[in-house]
């Protein structure tokens, strides 16, 4: 059996499954049953210093659905917690205390003074927590007032508040980054140069989800009025893949460890945010969706796929794909392969046809000897494969590489073993220029 337990940053856990720092997260009731459920660690939503923090008491969430009203995304304008400190920091100390395998991370959001950052360290520290996040990346509600995306949308202000943090306490600091900004590097390089033992990514997206078109209110609507909130769930997957990776393969970050949020609803999710460079993953959404059992499939999922494919450990398939993440300039320009339609799969609903017609290539038939068949037209495809993501039936359309000595019928080219190494290839116009 594979062995799925996890250390991050020193911070060990029987799974890499957390809970990302949200209402899931809000008190010991919720972290308790998700601790019996099978969670590895959570991320106690954000406490403040602030005694004064008041939420809406109407809708919270904004969404967006998919056409069988599968949850793809929900926009919260929810703040960080509204309970008192001290019955927030009375809990964390009791769940820890009973629950000692587990991974117990606070998350934190103060005013960007050290005297704010040094008290509630020093708080959160007497509990026996495990270690902290830094809430840099709240996109509403408390950027106004200095604090979230405030601070991670600048990366001085996060390399100076994590100077303070580390100054201030031994525990491992988790600093969590904004997606609303140009390019994630630059706040990771300023996390890692203020000491951060680790970042965590992605916070939420800046968001508007809807418009209700009788009383043209955004939603979620509060008295007439709504407000841009954060935009989480399935959707902002490709965002946090790409921003971890990013990460994951700067060579001032390499090495840094991550933490990977963002729509993580199955093992496959997890696992690829890992092969990205993520050392563990947080959720939310998926649970909020779906209960906090969803980790039983999570893990059960991982824990097969790691035996399927013979991972031993965490550690034999983290970062596996990093080295494949490449820029553009660099992919094989002489590499081509071929839609490949199978017929006993095909059920003849002509999706391929229309979206290959209408705004690609023309490759795809309609009709053949006068029957309605779909079959791809060589001559015209560029292997672009937008007939395999439109085609509703898995499996049915695939991309079949061309081998050493095939010729490409639509340029006449043979494919020549000689560009296998197409890095260092003189026809390659980055290599021609390095040289």
């Amino acid at each position: 059996m594979a062995d799925i337990r996890s250390d991050f940053v020193g911070i060990k856990s029987p799974n890499p499954f957390w809970l990302a720092s949200a209402p899931p997260t809000d008190k010991e009731y919720n972290v308790v049953r998700a601790f019996k459920a099978g969670w590895g660690g959570v991320v106690w939503k954000t406490l403040g210093l602030d005694p004064h923090i008041v939420n809406v008491n109407g809708p919270r969430y904004g969404a967006v659905w998919g056409a069988d009203r599968r949850l793809l995304g929900l926009n919260n304008i929810e703040l960080i917690t509204d309970r008192p400190l001290q019955v927030n920091l009375d809990e964390i100390k009791r769940v820890k205390r009973d629950w000692p395998d587990r991974a117990v991370v606070v998350s934190l959001m103060v005013p960007c003074e050290e005297a704010c950052w040094a008290d509630i360290m020093k708080q959160v520290e007497d509990t026996g927590a495990d270690g902290v996040e830094l809430n840099f990346g709240c996109p509403h509600g408390m950027s106004e007032r200095g604090m979230g995306s405030a601070v991670g949308q600048v990366p001085e202000y996060i390399e100076m508040v994590t100077r303070w943090v580390k100054a201030s306490s031994r525990m491992p600091v988790i600093v969590k980054l904004t997606p609303n900004i140009t390019d994630i590097r630059y706040p990771a390089r300023a996390a890692k140069q203020g000491g951060a033992d680790a970042v965590s990514l992605i916070n939420t997206v800046s968001s508007i989800t809807s418009v209700d078109l009788d009383s043209f209110s955004p939603e979620p609507s509060i008295d007439g009025k709504g407000s841009h909130g954060g935009y989480c769930g399935p959707a902002v997957k490709p965002i946090a893949l790409n921003m971890v990776a990013d990460i994951a393969r700067d060579p001032e970050t390499r090495g840094l460890p991550i933490s990977g949020i963002g729509g993580v609803t199955t093992w496959r999710d997890a696992a690829e945010f890992m092969a990205l460079g993520a050392g563990n993953v947080q959720v939310c959404t998926a649970a909020m969706t779906y209960g906090f059992k969803i980790v039983e499939e999570m893990i059960a999922g991982l824990e097969n796929w790691m035996d399927e494919k013979g991972h031993a450990d965490l550690a034999s398939f983290t970062g596996r794909a990093v080295p494949n993440v490449t820029d553009w300039q660099f992919l094989n320009l002489n590499y081509v392969s071929k839609a490949r339609i199978d017929q006993d799969s095909c059920i003849k609903c002509g999706r391929c046809h229309i979206a290959c017609e209408d705004t690609s290539h023309q490759a795809i038939t309609s009709t053949v000897d006068g029957v309605r068949r779909f079959e791809v037209i060589e001559e015209e495809c560029v292997g672009c494969n937008l007939c395999v993501n439109v085609c509703p039936v898995d499996g049915c359309i695939t991309m079949v590489p061309l081998a050493a000595g095939e010729v490409d019928k639509r340029t006449g080219r043979t494919v020549s073993a000689e560009y296998a190494n197409w890095t260092t290839h003189p026809n390659n116009p980055s290599a021609a220029a390095a040289e």
